[in-house]
């Protein structure tokens, strides 16, 4: 083609109430469904992956009675009402939570990662519960609690270097 030749394409303007983008039917109902700007597609989008999240941590038991709320507050106030529990459960689970803590031990079966890993957990669930635990007195515990071969490397690391 020669440059001096140019093709000119006339793109119709439309005027806002001229057109439909697209319709639903819903119960023999048509609704026309208006646009949608890049902040309501991103505001979905967030929505959405909030919604998927608090149901991915729930038990597969309990995902079928709570999927039917459509947004993630629903969803959430749903699932603070199904398991936050009442102020006596509350109280009951952080003693028990407690008591594991004070009684935490390695086992013979797991590797140091493992028994690192159980205590963590148990933290952030005392944390969750509102108990403050200070970082030494974590690492003391984390090293009292392990197996007699571990003695030896623990004294050796922890008290005065030769």
């Amino acid at each position: 083609m020669d440059s001096q030749y140019t093709q000119t394409i006339k793109l119709p303007i439309l005027q806002p109430g001229e057109y439909d983008l697209f319709t639903k039917t819903v119960d023999g109902k048509e609704t026309v469904i208006p646009p949608t700007s890049v902040e309501e597609k991103a505001q979905r989008r967030a929505e959405l992956k909030a919604r998927i999240t608090l149901l991915m941590a729930l038990p597969n038991e309990h995902q079928l009675k709570i999927n039917s709320y459509k947004d993630a507050k629903t969803l959430m106030h749903a699932i603070e009402n199904r398991f936050g529990g009442n102020t006596a459960t509350k109280k009951t689970q952080k003693n028990i939570l407690k008591q594991q803590y004070e009684n935490f031990a390695a086992s013979n079966t797991e590797v140091i990662e493992q028994t690192y890993e159980r205590l963590q957990k148990l933290i952030s669930q005392l944390e969750m519960h509102g108990e403050v635990i200070p970082q030494e007195d974590i690492n003391q515990k984390f090293l009292r609690s392990l197996s007699q071969e571990w003695t030896m490397h623990t004294i050796r690391s922890g008290g005065n270097k030769p």
